[in-house]
Order: structure tokens, then sequence, then C-alpha cells
């Protein structure tokens, strides 16, 4: 095998493919990539045996064949390489690379050994624009749990219904959801819950402007994106109704400045703690939202902001954690809070619209 490509887009190709590299199986293999040349191009894969991604990029192809090399050293060579062209040639026992001035020799795997990508036969699938998907994903993949024990939380639910795309992550403590209309949907519906981990990683590498699709087998979710293929496991059970949880109506509602709430926030969570949460006071008659954090070891913080309130006085507090981690991801100019009382849950979402809802459970003032 013998090749010649890119320095930066082999970068980007190896950036991708060793999402799915194994750090812990007992398999040598799986912790390596397989390389095969073909006509025009390469193909990169590899697979922890759950997660499996495979890419083809455009290459000058001297001689086919195929190899697998260490993943993650690899990926560490190419990215410490100048930005010139780099030739990769293997033999049986090794890969030589070599770039500018520099050649590293690197001892090759059987690429017998390597698993097969999986053929999955899927049944159904959406096509969403990148920048949705992308867009959604960071919306909601914060949210997801890290609690193994409720595997169905450390999930995404991702919904089709009339031409409306929503996506669900819950961690008992609060909820985000983000809706975007597609046009071009399937008539049939889509329901899947997936590894929030998986469309973070997948959101992180990706940097084309090509649609996603997200196709369903029976077990396993599908993502594709040029010559780019993602397949995992779905999770398996129901998602919880997530619907009961949200507040139908509001007995407050302020219209806040985003970036000055986000501010006032931040600076009021320097004193915050589990111990100390964040306490909102909205007052009608000054048309305020004052915020307090009181830290009995440390000290105090208050700080006040003009707001458009409709509705009653309420006084309700939270995790300052949850709260910024919510609207960190709220792009627009203003941001509504709606309140229900002191112990039901908060609920930030997008001006004008609903394509985006934040709920927050209190925390007893």
């Amino acid at each position: 095998m013998r090749f010649s490509i890119n320095k930066t887009e082999l970068t980007n190709a190896l950036n991708i493919v060793t999402k799915g590299v194994s750090n812990r199986s007992t398999l040598p293999v799986l912790a390596g990539i397989l390389i095969e040349t073909k006509t025009d191009e390469i193909t990169l894969q590899a697979t922890d045996l759950e997660l499996s991604v495979q890419i083809s990029i455009a290459a000058l192809i001297e001689e086919e064949g195929r190899t697998v090399v260490p993943g993650k050293l690899l990926s560490e060579i190419v990215r410490s390489l100048p930005d010139a062209a780099v030739n990769i040639q293997s033999t049986d026992v090794d890969v030589k690379v070599t770039c500018d001035t520099s050649t590293f020799s690197i001892r090759t795997l059987n690429p017998e050994d390597f698993p097969a990508f999986p053929q999955v036969e899927t049944n159904q699938s959406i096509s969403l624009p990148f920048a949705m998907f992308t867009t959604m994903v960071k919306r909601v993949s914060r949210v997801v749990s890290r609690d193994e024990t409720r595997a169905i939380l450390t999930g995404v639910l991702v919904e089709l219904e009339d031409h409306e795309i929503k996506m669900v992550a819950t961690d008992s403590y609060r909820l985000a959801l983000s809706k975007a209309q597609l046009d071009d949907a399937p008539a049939d519906g889509f329901s899947a819950v997936i590894a929030g981990t998986f469309l973070n990683d997948v959101c992180s590498v990706l940097t084309t402007g090509e649609d996603v699709t997200l196709a369903l087998a029976e077990n396993q979710i599908v993502i594709t994106c040029g010559k780019t293929i993602f397949i995992n496991r779905r999770i398996e059970g129901s998602y919880p109704n997530y619907r009961q949880l949200l507040p139908k109506d509001y007995n407050t509602r302020a219209t806040l400045d985003l970036k000055a709430l986000t501010t006032c926030v931040k600076r009021a969570s320097i004193l915050s703690s589990s111990s100390s949460p964040m306490r909102f006071d909205l007052n009608i008659a000054t048309q305020t939202t004052q915020i307090f954090v009181n830290s009995n070891d440390v000290g105090s913080v208050q700080e006040t902001l003009p707001s458009e309130i409709v509705g009653d006085d309420v006084e309700i507090a939270f995790n300052s954690l949850y709260v910024n981690e919510g609207l960190s991801v709220i792009k627009d100019e203003k941001v509504y809070f709606d309140v229900q009382s002191s112990m039901k849950p908060g609920v930030f979402h997008t001006f004008g619209s609903d394509e985006f809802l934040y709920l927050i459970m209190p925390v007893r003032i």
C-alpha cells in the first residue's frame, strides 16, 4: 500500500475516525485504524465493537492495499508534521510515514484480524441540515444523565411528528427540549433514544456542511454525513413521558436581556455551591429580577436586573450550574423566564418562539 495525501485532510479524517478506537479492549487490533486504498481514495475504519466509524477521503494512490496502524499514535504523529503532503507506505510489518524531512516507522497489526464494518439494514431515516443537527444536539446534550444505572437517561430522545423534529434530554433535575421544522420529512414518524455522548462526539468532529442522515435499524443507529458513517447501539427502553413535566401555563413571566442575565448569573455563581443555591426574586412593582446567593462561610452577592414582568411576585431557587448551562446554549437577545410557584419547575425558553425550552427543578428556599 502506498499513497500521498494532504496533511490537513488526513488530520481531519483521523480526528473523526479515532472516536471509534478502543481504549480498554483486550484485543490489540481494536486500538488500531484500518487503512484501505481504493482507486482514488483511502478508507479509514475504527471500532470498539459498539461504536464503528468509517470515513473515505480522496488521495493519490500509487499502490493498493490495506493495513492496521495504532490509531492514537498515528493521529499524534500526523498532527505533529509540517503542513505538506504526507506519504504513507506499508510493508507486511510496518508503515512508513514521510513528510518533508521527517520519516516515522510504525509497527502494524494484521488487517485480517480487524472486524468487518457492520452492514446494517435500516428501516427508517430522516435527513437534517448540518447546522440544524449540530445546534439541536448542543442545546440538549449537556443535560443527559451520567448515571449508568438509568441508561435510558444517558440518551437523547429524537422524535419526528408532523414535520416537527424534537430532541429531548433530562437527568431528572432539569430537562432540555429543542424543536425545528423539517419541510421534507418522511410521512411516517421517527423515534429513537440515542446516546448523548455519541451525538456530542459526532457534532464535535464533523465540519462539513452536508446534510446529516439518521437511520434506524432494529437495535442500531446509523449517522451518515457525506462519506462519513457512524454506527452505534440504540438505547433500549421507554423514555420518560417528558410532556407531563412541561407546564401548560405560568403565573409569572419575566422577559430578560440574555447577555445581562448571563453575566449576572456567572458573577453570582462565584459564591454559589450545592449548599448555597441561586435565588431569583421577581418583583412586579419594581419590574426587576434580583439574583441572590448567600454562602454562610464565604459571604453573599446580590444582582439586580431590569425586567418586563407580568403575573405575581415570586421567589424561586436553583442550582447555579444548571442555570449557567441552560443559558449558555440560548443565542437570542432576550429570554423568557416562566414560573408557576417556588416549588414547581422554572422554565427558560427562547424569546418569541418555542424552539428551545430549558426546565429546572427548584431547590427549597
